[in-house]
């Protein structure tokens, strides 16, 4: 996965990136890369994942490991899940055909420790070797009260 692309701009936006999955699917062994640079351990924010799918995505809901790296090496591991259909099978999400666009907050109020470059790797948790149907994968993080 190379493109990253940015996706919209509003005043509440600190970063907000995704990154393109191929067009054959998102193999489970292929990780989504963006570098974030943090120059305030002070205020707090919101953490979003962003999500666009298509039809062809054969699920309710997707798994993720976002691994976290902060500037100084440490390490954290989280397993996140998205819904992104409800039980009858509507999509969730904002967009018109085949496509549907998904912003989901998983964290509030959330301080980085330390000041430097943060790396956050996004890899699919399903059990699918090769997941279709996800056009691309990336964060958003935003100041919540602008």
């Amino acid at each position: 996965m190379v493109f990253i692309a940015g996706i919209s701009c509003d005043r509440s936006r600190f970063f907000d990136q995704t990154v393109d999955i191929p067009a054959q699917g998102w193999h489970m062994d292929s990780t989504a890369r963006l570098e974030v640079e943090i120059d305030d351990t002070i205020q707090s924010f919101s953490f979003f994942i962003n999500v666009r799918n298509n039809d062809n995505y054969p699920y309710r809901n997707l798994y993720l490991f976002l691994n976290s790296w902060l500037p100084e090496g440490e390490r954290a591991r989280d397993t996140i899940e998205l819904v992104l259909a409800d039980r009858s099978g509507k999509w969730h999400g904002k967009g018109f055909g085949q496509l549907k666009d998904n912003q989901i907050k998983v964290r509030s109020n959330l301080r980085f420790p330390t000041k430097g470059k943060y790396l956050f790797e996004i890899e699919h948790a399903m059990r699918d070797t090769v997941l279709t149907g996800i056009e691309n994968i990336g964060i958003r993080i935003e100041h919540p009260d602008e």
